[in-house]
């Protein structure tokens, strides 16, 4: 029974921090795309199509 303890401790443990990186990896996209697309927006007058 103890090994079904700790495999469900490791498998939250890791859980847990793949959910921190998605959401940390997910706010430096956001910021990213933001940050682009406030460059195209500055600069949408050079745009030629």
């Amino acid at each position: 029974m103890e090994k079904v303890y700790k495999t469900m401790k490791s498998v939250g443990v890791c859980d847990l921090v793949m959910g921190i990186v998605v959401t940390v990896f997910g706010c430096a996209t956001g910021a990213f795309l933001i940050t682009n697309g406030a460059r195209l927006l500055k600069r949408k007058k050079e745009v030629l199509f």
